[in-house]
């Protein structure tokens, strides 16, 4: 029998910004395997490029130089239009600020990515992810309306909304205090389970990292550890 594909594949990864004498190394040629089913936790001091390989990963950053196989698709050869193509139905994102649409409510949040895809019942699923995060009763609320965690509940829905293969997550509970962090963490890894979606997060906090299958240390662009829990 062969062995499963995995779902994020990168050679050689690396990212650079600026030219010549003002370009910046951010990430360091990375080799990197994540399997289907996995939470892996992102983890290393400020400026270890943690957040830049999310980005890339993600498809929000386009790699400077590698190869990156993300869901069947090769993020190294397409632009910015195709990133964002193949990102749609394959990638849910939750950042630490909650980028939500100020004059949409909790449920138009949720849905308007999926209307925007051509997805059907796109009110029905966003009505039904909103209530599986514990917000059934704030469907018509506006982000102004919301707590911080609740804002953060809509942003998981949103992401969780399409199922997609891989939910990335970004410092998801730095703007949060700590009861609420916790319990926003408790969703999001619940929530990523019963999705089937493979959970890739960004964290300074040891602690959430622990709660993860499988660490990636890193240090100046480079992965340094690879520990699985």
């Amino acid at each position: 029998m062969t062995s499963p594909a995995p779902l994020i594949s990168a050679r050689a990864l690396t990212l650079s910004l600026g030219r010549d004498a003002a370009r910046v190394d951010i990430l360091k040629g990375l080799d990197l395997a994540v399997m289907a089913g996995e939470t892996v936790a992102l983890l290393g001091p400020s400026g270890s490029g943690k957040s830049s390989l999310l980005a890339v990963l993600a498809g929000l950053e386009r790699a400077s130089g590698g190869t990156l196989l993300v869901a069947g698709a090769d993020f190294s050869t397409l632009d910015e239009d195709g990133l964002a193509t193949a990102r749609r139905g394959r990638i849910g994102i939750v950042l630490q600020a909650f980028h939500l649409l100020p004059t949409m409510t909790a449920r138009e949040n949720v849905a308007t990515p999926m209307e925007l895809a051509g997805m059907a019942d796109a009110m029905q699923r966003a009505e039904a992810e909103l209530g599986a995060v514990g917000l059934a009763h704030r469907l018509d609320h506006y982000p102004g309306q919301l707590s911080g965690g609740e804002q953060q509940r809509v942003a998981i829905a949103r992401a969780l909304a399409p199922r997609p293969a891989l939910l990335f997550a970004d410092e998801p509970t730095g703007n949060l205090d700590t009861a609420t962090g916790t319990a926003v963490a408790d969703l999001l890894f619940d929530r990523a389970r019963q999705a089937g979606a493979t959970l890739l997060m960004v964290t300074h906090d040891e602690a959430l990292a622990q709660r993860c299958g499988r660490i990636l240390r890193l240090a100046d662009g480079r992965i340094v550890a690879d520990e699985t829990r």
